[in-house]
C-alpha cells in the first residue's frame, strides 16, 4: 500500500462507477457471482419520519455497536475481489477529500427518490400516504454514540439488491486496471467522482443499511470493511415503510463530521441543488419562561428586603406595585436547547426551467447564492440557455457588478468562477478549461448530463465533449457581453429611431452600461484579442476607446469606420500614457488639421493588442508615430529635392545617435521636427515599456528597437534657416551644435528617452547663455573656503556664547 499514490484510490474508484453503469442490465446471482453497481444510486432511500426508537431498541442497539461484530444469526458473504481490494485501499490510503461520502450518500438517495417519483407517474399506489409519500432526503447526529444517519424514502433495495449493489462488482478489466493503477501511480481522476457508496469507509470503520422496498421484507446489511458483509431480516429497527437509512458508525479521527455547521456546509457546497428537499435535525437555543426556583426567589426577596429597608421613604409608595406582582406568578427566562428539521438546500436549481419560466429578481437571488455576494449590487447581464446535439448541457452565465480589485495581478494563475455539475451534483470549481482565462471573470454554473467524468483530466482536455462545450460557452458569453452594448442607450446613438425609441424605455436602467462593463473588464476584451484568434473579429467589435473625435466618451470600431473620410485607407491611431498628452503630441497636427480621426491608446496592453490586430473590415491600421502614413497624394517631391542636401548633412551630423534615417515630414504643421520608428519596430511608448520591466535585458532589447526616423517640417523658419547656413558652410560648428540639439529635444518630445541627459543640458545652457548674451568665456565665481568662512562669522563673537536671531520666539530664546 505503501507505493501507491494517494489518489491512485479515485482511479479505481471512477472506473468502478463506469463498469457499473454498463453492467446494470446484467443479471446477478445471489451466491456473490452476479455482476452490479457499487453505488446505492438505484436503491438507497430514507424517512422522513419515525427516527425515535424505543427503549429495548435502544439497548438491542447498544449492544449491537459496543460489539462492532457482525449478527450471528445472519447470512454471510464475501466480498468480490476487487471490492475487498477497493475498499483496503479506501481505509488505509491518506485520502485528502473525506468530504465527498456525503455527497455521494445523498446523491445516491437523489436517485433512489427519482425512480421512485417515475414509478408513481404510472402507478400511484407506489408512494403510499401520508408521510410516505413525502420525497425528502433527513441527516440525524447522535453525538454520544457517534452515529451519522442519512435517511430518504425512495424506491428502497430488495435483498437480492442489497447483495448485488453493496457486495459486488463487474470484473470487466478492474483487475487489470487495479494492477495498472499500482504500478502507474496517481492518474489524476476529475472531481473524484464515482466514489460511490463506498466512500463511507473513509469516516466509518461500521456501517449498516437499512432497507425496505415494495416488494420485499426490511433487511439489514451491514459490514466493517474487512472482507465480508451480512445480511438479516429486520426484525428489531422501527419499520421503515419504504425507503433506505444508511447509519455511519463514525472513526475516532472523523468526528468532525458529528458537527451540525460541518455537514450543513458540506451540503451546501457540494448538494446545494438536490431537486429533493434535504434536512438535518438541528439543535437551536431559545428562550424559555419558567416558574422561578425557590431559591432563586428566596435569593430575590432577601435582596429586595434588604433594599427596602434602607429605602424606608419609597416603602408606602412600592407597597402597591408589590402586591400587584405578588399576585403573578413569578418567572424567569432560560435558555433552553430545542430540535427541529432545518432545510439545507432552499435555493433552486433555476437553470433546469425554461428562461421564459423565471423572473429577474430569481435570476439576481441566484446570483447572490452562486458568488457568494451579499452586496446590492445585481449583475450587468445573464445568459440562460441549454445546448442539445452530440453533447447536452445546461448553463447560466453571469457577468459581475464590479471586477474583483485583484483580477489582473495574477491573471495566469487566476481560477475560474465557473462550477462544474454532473446532475445538479457539484464536481468541481477548479476546471479551468470550459472558459478561457480571458473570460475568467464571468460567474456561473454548466450541469452536464453527458461530460464523461471517469476518465484523467489530460484525456478530458483533450475530449470532444469539453471543446463543444467550451465554444459554445464563448459564443454565449459574448453576446451576452455585445447584448450589453446593443441595450445601452449611449451605444445606440446613430441608429434608426425606432431602436433608439425602444431602447429609451430602460434609459435609466441601462443608460451607460456599457460604459461602466468596459472600464471594469475593457482589459480582458483586450487580452482575448490577443489569446484567441478565433473569436478575434468578435472581440474587436466589442473594443472601445476615445478618439479625436469622441468627445471624452467610448466609441467603437464600426463607429469610427462610419465616420472616415472619403478615400481614407486606414484606421489611425497613437499610442502613449494619457489622452491628455496624446492630445498635444506633434504627430497629431496635420491628421487634426484634415479632419482625420485619432484612436487614443493609453493602456499599456495596448501596444501588445496592436500587435495582434492588424486588420478590421478590411482596414489596415497605422500607428501615426511610426513611418508609413499616407495622407492623401504625396505632394512633397519638389521639397525633398531642395532640402536633400540638408537631410544628408544632418543624417552625417546625427551617425553617433543611430539615426537611420532624415527626410521631408508629412505629418508636422507647427513643430520643427518629429522622431518616428520603423514599421515593424517598438514605438516610443512600446520602449518605454519594456524598459520598466523587472527583468529587461538591454542587449535582447536592442534588436526590437525600431530604426529611427528623423521627420523635418520644410515650412518650418528654424528648418529653412538651418538650410541656410548649411548650404553656406557645411562644416558650421554652431549648425552642427544646433542640429544636435533640435535633434535631442525631438526626440523627448517624441516620447523617447534621452540616451545621455548630461549633453541635452549642457546644450541647453548653452543656448541660454547664448541668448543672454553671456561670454562663452565667462567662468563660475569660486566658492570662499569653508572653515575660512566659519571663522570670520565667528570672528565678532565672544567664545562660548551665541547670538541669538531677531526672527526667533520669546520661547525658544529662553530655551537658548
Amino acid at each position: 500500500m505503501g507505493k501507491w499514490a494517494v489518489p491512485s484510490a479515485l482511479v479505481l474508484l471512477f472506473l468502478l462507477r463506469l463498469l457499473s453503469n454498463q453492467d446494470r442490465k446484467v443479471q446477478a446471482k445471489a451466491d456473490g457471482g452476479a455482476v452490479g453497481s457499487p453505488k446505492v444510486e438505484e436503491n438507497i432511500g430514507a424517512v422522513p419520519h419515525g427516527l425515535q426508537t424505543d427503549s429495548d431498541v435502544v439497548k438491542r442497539e447498544s449492544e449491537s455497536i459496543s460489539s462492532r461484530s457482525l449478527r450471528n444469526n445472519a447470512e454471510k458473504f464475501e466480498f468480490q475481489a476487487e471490492v475487498s481490494r477497493l475498499m483496503d485501499i479506501i481505509v488505509n490510503s491518506l485520502y485528502s477529500n473525506k468530504d465527498i461520502f456525503l455527497r455521494e450518500l445523498i446523491s445516491n438517495a437523489s436517485d433512489a427518490l427519482d425512480k421512485i417519483r417515475f414509478l408513481s407517474l404510472t402507478d400511484k399506489e407506489v408512494l403510499g400516504e401520508g408521510d410516505a409519500a413525502k420525497l425528502e432526503i433527513q441527516i440525524k447526529l447522535d453525538k454520544e454514540k457517534k452515529i451519522l444517519l442519512l435517511r430518504d424514502r425512495g424506491i428502497g433495495m430488495t435483498k437480492e439488491d442489497l447483495i448485488k449493489n453493496l457486495g459486488t462488482i463487474a470484473k470487466s478489466g478492474t483487475s487489470a486496471f487495479v494492477e495498472k493503477m499500482q504500478s502507474s501511480g496517481d492518474l489524476n481522476l476529475i472531481g473524484q467522482f464515482g466514489v460511490g457508496f463506498y466512500s463511507v469507509y473513509l469516516v466509518a470503520d461500521y456501517v449498516e443499511v437499512i432497507s425496505k422496498h415494495n416488494d420485499d421484507k426490511q433487511y439489514v446489511w451491514e459490514s466493517k470493511a474487512d472482507g465480508a458483509f451480512a445480511i438479516s431480516e429486520d426484525t428489531w429497527n422501527e419499520p421503515l415503510g419504504r425507503g433506505t437509512e444508511i447509519r455511519l458508525h463514525l472513526r475516532d479521527e472523523a468526528q468532525e463530521y458529528l458537527e451540525e455547521n460541518k455537514l450543513k456546509e458540506l451540503v451546501k457546497t457540494y448538494s446545494e441543488f438536490i431537486n429533493f428537499p434535504i434536512s438535518i435535525w438541528a439543535s437551536k437555543e431559545v428562550d424559555v419562561e419558567v416558574p422561578a426556583d425557590e431559591y432563586d426567589s428566596g435569593d430575590e426577596e432577601e435582596t429586595t428586603d434588604k433594599t427596602k429597608s434602607e429605602e424606608g421613604e419609597d416603602e408606602d409608595a412600592e407597597k402597591g406595585e408589590d402586591e400587584d406582582t405578588e399576585k403573578k406568578p413569578k418567572k424567569k427566562t432560560v435558555k433552553e436547547t430545542t430540535y427541529e428539521w432545518e432545510l439545507l438546500n432552499d435555493v433552486k436549481a433555476i437553470w433546469l426551467r425554461s428562461p421564459k419560466d423565471v423572473t429577474e429578481d430569481e435570476y439576481i437571488k441566484f446570483y447572490h447564492t452562486l458568488a457568494k455576494d451579499f452586496s446590492a449590487e445585481k449583475p450587468m447581464a445573464w445568459s440562460h440557455f441549454t445546448a442539445e446535439g452530440d453533447v447536452e448541457f445546461k448553463a447560466v452565465l453571469y457577468v459581475p457588478p464590479k471586477a474583483p480589485h485583484n483580477l489582473y495581478d495574477s491573471y495566469y494563475k487566476a481560477k475560474s468562477n465557473l462550477k462544474l455539475y454532473v446532475r445538479r451534483v457539484f464536481i468541481s470549481d477548479e476546471f479551468d478549461e470550459l472558459l478561457p482565462k480571458f473570460l475568467s471573470f464571468l460567474k456561473g454554473i454548466v450541469d452536464s448530463d453527458t461530460l464523461p467524468l471517469n476518465v484523467s483530466r489530460e484525456m478530458l482536455q483533450a475530449h470532444s465533449s469539453l471543446k463543444t462545450i467550451k465554444k459554445k460557452l464563448i459564443r454565449k458569453a459574448l453576446d451576452m457581453i455585445r447584448k450589453i452594448a446593443e441595450e445601452d442607450p449611449d451605444e445606440s446613438s446613430g441608429k434608426d429611431g425606432k431602436e433608439v425609441e425602444k431602447s429609451d424605455d430602460d434609459d435609466d436602467e441601462k443608460k451607460g452600461q456599457y460604459t461602466k462593463f468596459w472600464n471594469e473588464f475593457g482589459k480582458s476584451i483586450k487580452l482575448g484579442i490577443i489569446e484567441d484568434a478565433s473569436n478575434r473579429n468578435r472581440l474587436s467589435k466589442l473594443l472601445r476607446f476615445q478618439s479625436t473625435k469622441s468627445d471624452g466618451k467610448l466609441t467603437s470600431l464600426d463607429k469610427y469606420i462610419s465616420r472616415m473620410k472619403s478615400g481614407q485607407k486606414d484606421i489611425f491611431y497613437i499610442t502613449g500614457t494619457s489622452k491628455e498628452q496624446l492630445e498635444k503630441s506633434p504627430f497629431l497636427e496635420r491628421l487634426k488639421k484634415q479632419n482625420y480621426e485619432v484612436i487614443f491608446f493609453t493602456d499599456p496592453v495596448d501596444e501588445y493588442l496592436m500587435q495582434y490586430l492588424m486588420d478590421y473590415e478590411g482596414k489596415q491600421f497605422q500607428n501615426v508615430s511610426k513611418e508609413g502614413l499616407k495622407l492623401g497624394k504625396d505632394k512633397n517631391k519638389e521639397l525633398k529635392e531642395s532640402f536633400k542636401e540638408l537631410t544628408k548633412w544632418w543624417k552625417g551630423a546625427l551617425t553617433t545617435d543611430k539615426v537611420d534615417e532624415v527626410k521631408i515630414s508629412n505629418r508636422l504643421d507647427n513643430t520643427p521636427c518629429v522622431v518616428v520608428t520603423s514599421k515593424f519596430g517598438w514605438s516610443a511608448n512600446m520602449e518605454r515599456i519594456m524598459q520598466a520591466q523587472t527583468l529587461a535585458d538591454a542587449r535582447k532589447q536592442s534588436y526590437m528597437k525600431g530604426k529611427r526616423i528623423l521627420e523635418i517640417n520644410p515650412r518650418h523658419p528654424i528648418i529653412k534657416e538651418l538650410r541656410e547656413r548649411v548650404v553656406k558652410d557645411p562644416e558650421d560648428e554652431g549648425a552642427k551644435e544646433t542640429a544636435q540639439l533640435i535633434y535631442q529635444t525631438a526626440l523627448m518630445e517624441s516620447g523617447f528617452s534621452l540616451p545621455n541627459p548630461k549633453d541635452f543640458a549642457s546644450r541647453i545652457y548653452s543656448s541660454v547663455q547664448s541668448s543672454l548674451s553671456i561670454s562663452p568665456d565667462a567662468t563660475i565665481e569660486e566658492e570662499e573656503d569653508v572653515e575660512e568662512a566659519e571663522t570670520k562669522a565667528g570672528s565678532g563673537t565672544p567664545k562660548g556664547k551665541a547670538e541669538p536671531s531677531t526672527d526667533e520666539s520669546p520661547d525658544l530664546k529662553d530655551e537658548l
